[in-house]
C-alpha cells in the first residue's frame, strides 16, 4: 500500500457539511459525485497532501443510510492507494483479510474500490483504492 488516499465521513446532510468543511479546512470541495449502484452523493476536499471525503445517503437502504441509522455521522471509512488491486485483494487473502466484495468496482473520483469487511480489521472499514487509467 502507498499512502493514504482518504477518510470517509458518513454525514446527514450534504449541503451543511460541505459549508462546514469549507470553513473548517478553508477550500472548496474540488469534487462532487453521485455513485448510483452505492446509493450515495460524495464530496471531496484537499487540504495538503490530504483528502476527505463526505458521504451522503440518497437511498434509504444504501450502506451509508444503514451506517448513519446505526452509528450516525463521523468517520465511516479509512482509503488506502495502491498501485494494483486485484494483486492486494490476492496478498491480503492470503493474509486471512475477508472483502464484503469479491472484485472491485468502479467508485468516486476515478477509482477502481474494494472494501474489507471490519469484523477482520479491529472494527474499521477499510477501502482499496486504484486511479482508473
Amino acid at each position: 500500500m502507498k499512502k493514504i488516499e482518504h477518510i470517509g465521513i458518513a454525514v446527514e446532510n450534504l449541503e451543511f457539511s460541505n459549508q462546514l468543511f469549507e470553513k473548517l479546512l478553508g477550500v472548496a470541495a474540488y469534487h462532487s459525485e453521485s455513485v448510483a449502484h452505492e446509493g450515495v452523493e460524495t464530496l471531496f476536499f484537499k487540504s495538503g497532501p490530504n483528502k476527505i471525503e463526505l458521504l451522503a445517503a440518497t437511498n434509504p437502504e444504501s450502506s451509508i443510510a444503514k451506517f448513519l441509522a446505526k452509528k450516525g455521522e463521523g468517520i465511516h471509512h479509512i482509503a488506502f492507494e495502491v498501485d494494483d488491486i486485484e494483486q492486494e485483494i490476492i496478498r491480503l487473502k492470503q493474509e486471512g483479510f475477508i472483502f464484503i466484495d469479491e472484485f472491485p468496482k468502479k467508485g468516486a473520483d476515478n477509482k477502481r474500490v474494494v472494501f474489507l469487511h471490519p469484523k477482520n480489521t479491529n472494527g474499521v472499514l477499510i477501502e482499496l483504492c486504484q486511479e482508473i487509467k
